[in-house]
């Protein structure tokens, strides 16, 4: 057997059909290499009991523990039978619970004194933490046949704790690992030797043997420390080779003009840059007078004057003699920039026309919902010339859409650029044109090294001047009625003072499935018995009962997605002025939407958003002269982490510490976006946001690799790994930058 194909061997062969079912199913796990990357999650030392206190409330746990107490007891008059076992472990205690047939086993071996390996789904019963039907394995076995084999598996050794799921225990997998460790010698090692013993690290094959069956702690460091580097430097390398390949690509170098469009707009502004619009201003128009395409990430706060860099960018390249393109995720957003940038430019916005600059320009808008005429003379302005500037959605990329010299891209919040996309712009410029990606997202720079590692960063911290404070505050609607009942007070106060307020809700409501049938009622029920389970609060519902209740005669309206571009265009103008007092809306509103007089945010169900959305979300009020007010309404009990997280947004308004928080908490999941396919699954020992060293340091030996051999002919076991990364999806995700 080849030293690959041992580890692209299917599980099927090595462990039978039904396990290999489960694997490949809950925990997505195919073949050999696959399980023996699927590394320990923690481990236990023998006869060391674990911490119950802190067991995480509705995930599926393994613990080391022993039995204090058990008793049956019976309910029903006399017709049915619990099994109540107590656990301890010095910490804390908990309880399992065992009904029905499935009492007697347990009865018989969990006795007090017993120590056993338990594992099941954390759950809360009468105020006690409890392990419904858990299973287990003994860990001192009785006859002394067992006993032997128990501890020379177990004695003295420190047991993995892998991650598992209630279909497959954490020893069930310990047993298949045991089954395909001795595939660990044909590991194929990515590291060039000379990094490898530069940093002494241990042999790939020694790591995972090391990383799996750990003798002592030190061993667990040695692995982990070799593993994480080996996912680092890989990602690392794929990124530095996309990275070089840009860097050969011929682009038309755009170079600042004096007393052109630029200087005409910047002497026009009301007001001075801030110091960081300047920095980065510079960077960019560094990047643009070069002769390869620019690859800028910009990210900044909400309100940091993200558009205002981009549009002096995008003025440098129409002074050069190119076009400049600004993508915008939706319509809703593509017509709000456009309105945005020409009120910014005012005459400079209408060149060629009466009245115009002549340094103006044109600055057209082009989306999908546009009537024929007025798109066919957009075409038209885009194909001529006319128009220096057009901003529109992803329409922009059509076949139909010529450019006359498109020399830069816009792509506002990240909405990753498939790999197609690019090639169709690409291949609108007479060269590839100049990209600059902005978010307000904020990115910890690990992340930022590792999602967006094929551009280079930079970063807009200081908001600008006038910006006005927002007050944060949780209000627990079920502990507190009266504070939602406050809450709907200070947003009709808002509006009585001459401003206007959001309120945000998780869903748009009315759905299919709500009709009554079976399914709905059932639904119904479940939720009037666990306030848990009820499905979260709805924009339609809502908007209903505050029209008849706590907001009755205001004037409130609705926006959310499943309205016509039409409609929801009309609602956002009359909101913008000023003709409707309280939008309640979807996340729509999450990006870009700029209304100054809206000075309140009442957020339903906020913990069912992530930490970075509630930011974006929060960011739409204080956008004026007026103090901003953000209310996060939730039902979480007061001890819960989806509390924890809301009080950590309420406390602070720096972004960049909340994604840490975000990133800490959800780990890559949800802050690595889309990369479900890609970086993610590829990441299975390093934490982005804790092995900021380990990233820098991979990602500058991977820029020397890359340099002294962009196609790693001398590195053919590097190239085999990397090919095994970069799957098909891998490389569309990475492509996508």
């Amino acid at each position: 057997m080849d030293r690959v194909s041992s580890f692209d061997e299917p599980l099927k062969k090595l462990l039978g059909g039904a396990t290999a079912k489960v694997m490949a199913e809950h925990l997505d796990l195919h073949t050999v290499g696959d399980l023996l990357h699927h590394y320990p999650r923690r481990y236990e030392e023998r006869g060391k009991l674990t911490a119950l206190a802190d067991l995480p409330l509705d995930e599926h746990v393994t613990v080391v523990a022993q039995v204090a107490d058990a008793r049956i007891l019976m309910f029903n008059n006399g017709r049915g039978k619990r099994l109540e076992v107590t656990l301890t472990d010095g910490s804390g205690r908990l309880q399992l619970v065992f009904f029905g047939h499935g009492v007697h086993k347990p009865h018989k071996e969990l006795l007090p004194g017993r120590q056993a390996m338990f594992a099941g789904k954390v759950s809360v019963f009468n105020r006690k933490m409890q392990l419904a039907h858990p299973t287990y394995q003994l860990l001192d076995a009785s006859d002394a046949d067992e006993a032997t084999e128990a501890v020379d598996a177990f004695a003295g050794r420190l047991l993995p704790i892998y991650p598992a799921c209630k279909q497959l225990d954490s020893w069930r997998i310990a047993k298949a690992v045991d089954a395909v460790l001795p595939s660990a010698q044909d590991a194929v090692d990515p590291l060039p030797v000379s990094l490898r013993e530069g940093r002494g690290f241990t042999p790939l094959p020694e790591a995972l043997l090391k990383v799996h069956r750990p003798q002592t702690k030190a061993d667990v460091e040695d692995a982990k420390a070799r593993l994480k580097w080996d996912e680092a430097f890989v990602l690392q390398v794929a990124l530095a080779r996309r990275r070089y390949a840009d860097t050969q690509l011929p682009a038309v170098a755009r170079r600042p003009v004096a007393d052109g469009l630029l200087d005409a707009f910047d002497a026009k502004l009301p007001f001075t840059l801030t110091e960081g619009q300047e920095k980065v201003s510079k960077e960019i128009f560094d990047d643009l007078a070069t002769e390869h395409p620019m690859h800028r990430l910009l990210q900044g706060e909400v309100g940091s004057g993200k558009t205002m860099v981009a549009l002096r960018a995008m003025l440098t390249v129409v002074d050069a003699g190119g076009q400049a393109a600004m993508l915008a995720p939706t319509e809703v957003l593509a017509q709000q920039h456009h309105r945005s940038i020409t009120e910014m430019m005012g005459e400079l916005a209408e060149g060629g026309m009466l009245g115009g600059s002549d340094r103006g320009t044109k600055v057209v808008l082009l989306t999908g919902s546009m009537g024929m005429a007025a798109r066919r003379q957009a075409l038209l302005d885009l194909v001529t010339g006319e128009a220096g500037i057009v901003i529109g959605t992803h329409a922009l990329i059509e076949d139909k859409v010529q450019f006359h010299d498109l020399g830069l891209v816009v792509v506002d919040e990240q909405h990753r650029f498939g790999v197609e996309q690019r090639d169709a712009l690409r291949s609108k410029g007479k060269q590839p044109p100049h990209l600059l990606v902005m978010t307000a997202t904020p990115i910890p720079r690990t992340v930022a090294m590792t999602v967006f590692g094929d551009l280079e960063t930079s970063v807009l911290d200081q908001l600008p001047a006038g910006r006005s404070p927002i007050a944060s505050h949780v209000v627990p609607a079920k502990d507190k009625p009266h504070f939602l009942a406050r809450a709907w007070e200070r947003v009709r106060e808002e509006v009585e003072n001459g401003h206007q307020a959001y309120v945000v809700c998780p869903r748009i409501g009315d759905d299919a499935e709500e009709a009554e049938g079976k399914k709905g009622k059932a639904k119904k029920k479940a939720a009037e018995e666990d306030p848990e389970k009820r499905p979260p609060l709805a924009v339609l519902d809502i908007a209903d009962e505050l029209r008849k209740g706590a907001l009755a005669g205001l004037s409130v309206e609705v926006l959310h997605g499943r309205m016509h571009p039409d409609e929801k265009d009309d609602v956002m103008r009359r909101f913008a002025a000023g003709d409707v007092d309280v939008l309640v809306a979807t996340t729509v509103i999450e990006v870009g939407v700029n209304v100054p007089n809206a000075t309140a945010m009442v957020i339903m169900d906020a913990d069912r958003f992530g930490v970075s959305q509630l930011h974006q979300l929060r960011g739409r009020v204080g956008r004026g002269s007026a103090p901003g007010l953000c209310l996060l309404v939730s039902e979480a009990h007061e001890a819960s982490p989806a509390r924890a997280r809301l009080s950590a947004v309420a406390a602070t308004l720096d972004g960049f510490e909340l994604s840490r928080i975000d990133l800490e908490q959800r780990r890559e999941g949800d802050v690595l976006g889309q990369a479900q396919s890609g970086v993610r699954s590829s990441l299975r020992m390093l934490t982005v946001i804790d092995d900021e060293e380990v990233i820098a340091a991979a990602r500058e030996e991977a820029v020397a690799v890359v340099a002294a051999d962009p196609e790693l002919e001398h590195l053919p076991e590097l190239r085999t790994v990397l090919a095994a990364l970069l799957d098909k999806d891998r490389e569309e995700y990475l492509d996508k930058g």
